[in-house]
């Protein structure tokens, strides 16, 4: 008997973060160059994303526009997302802060002992426990934009936090979007 091949889509940790970078761009650059230049990728990987992200029925074409499926993207953001791309660390290096050491939690959670979490990077000016992003690109990204920055940071919050951390991430995810 003939072997099938294995056709189950899988999103890749690229799709989510284009996701997460299409709510937090609010609409305002949607389309493929647009969307390439925010966040760091080539086109054709923004095109993959968005086919993946299309299939896994997290958004849709309006109007040839991605917009995201809220209920399906929130459902998938707080009870899924931390599993299918669960949190890696590395040494210490010099980074950018992520998690609970970013705005805006890092105004509710008060610093500890432990290290702080770091992106790797050349331009981060912090130097913490590394924390590797859902993206290589993310890091130059969220220098880029704010909200971005926010969006990725709260997610690593409930990536990799404690209990209170991912509950403040998840509110302030819930009012962002």
């Amino acid at each position: 008997m003939p072997r099938l091949p294995n056709r189950q889509p899988v999103l890749k940790p690229q799709d989510f973060y284009l996701l997460l970078a299409l709510a937090a761009s609010r609409d305002q650059g949607t389309t493929y160059p647009e969307l390439a230049a925010f966040t760091g990728l080539a086109m054709s990987e923004v095109h993959g994303a968005l086919k993946r992200a299309e299939v896994a029925r997290l958004l849709f074409f309006e109007a040839k526009r991605p917009r995201i499926l809220l209920p399906a993207f929130k459902e998938f953001l707080f009870h899924g997302a931390r599993y299918a791309f669960p949190a890696a660390h590395g040494s210490m290096v010099a980074g950018v802060p992520t998690a609970h050491a970013a705005a805006p939690l890092n105004a509710h959670i008060s610093p500890s002992a432990d290290p702080t979490p770091v992106w790797p990077s050349i331009d981060g000016s912090v130097r913490g426990m590394a924390f590797v992003p859902l993206y290589p690109a993310a890091p130059a990204a969220a220098l880029r934009s704010p909200a971005l920055y926010e969006y990725l940071a709260l997610f690593d919050a409930l990536r990799a936090g404690n209990a209170r951390e991912r509950a403040l991430a998840q509110q302030m995810l819930e009012d962002r979007l």
